[in-house]
């Protein structure tokens, strides 16, 4: 029985059609570029290699490359103005609304980023609290602390709590810790990896 609900944040509470995440890729890889001294060209392909075993590029440019400015980091790859690719979502506010359990969001992103979507997509009242990076001493998804202290400080017990993302190396992360875990395949591209999945949030209702 469903008593709760974790969500991720980009690309699941809202399209990937936006292309605010592309965005965001591009500015990591010019970041990591510029800190690691690498042709542009070919950042994206040494960093995926580099970065495969953490959750995150910045777990990988703080714990094995020595990053100290987070903060830096952060205000480059989200900076101010980000959010205007949205619009107000009176629609999915209204579809939160009446998914009648407590909702928390998880992301690997920072705070301010997280707030600066919320608002401007106008559910910031959905979500009785937000965890994000920082909260987790900058170790994310899929490491099982970060699920399971969102949990514990949220008190939603694992085996009643659904947790939905957009990536399927975090639902991968949540599932082996027991719990339900959702995938949002939006474009429909990981039919073969046998996760419960859904297109569109508007489909929650019917699988909860």
């Amino acid at each position: 029985m469903t008593q709760a609900l974790i969500f991720d944040l980009d690309n699941t509470l809202y399209s990937e059609g936006t292309g605010l995440e592309l965005r965001v890729l591009e500015k990591i890889n010019e970041y990591v570029s510029s800190f690691m001294g690498w042709p542009l060209e070919e950042t994206h392909q040494k960093r995926r290699e580099r970065a495969r075993r953490f959750g995150t590029t910045l777990e990988w440019l703080v714990f094995e490359e020595g990053l100290r400015d987070v903060d830096g980091y952060f205000e480059y790859i989200h900076p101010e103005g980000e959010e205007r690719c949205f619009s107000p979502d009176p629609a999915l506010k209204t579809l939160l609304d009446a998914l009648d359990y407590p909702k928390i969001i998880l992301t690997n992103a920072p705070m301010e980023h997280a707030l600066r979507v919320l608002k401007r997509l106008g559910i910031e009242s959905c979500f009785s609290r937000i965890f994000d990076i920082r909260y987790n001493g900058l170790v994310g998804k899929p490491h099982p602390k970060s699920y399971l202290r969102a949990l514990e400080e949220s008190k939603f017990p694992l085996e009643t709590t659904v947790f939905i993302d957009d990536s399927p190396k975090y639902i991968r992360g949540y599932k082996a810790l027991g719990g339900r875990a959702i995938l949002k395949d939006e474009l429909d591209r990981f039919a073969d990896l046998g996760f419960e999945r859904i297109r569109s949030l508007y489909e929650l209702s019917g699988i909860l």
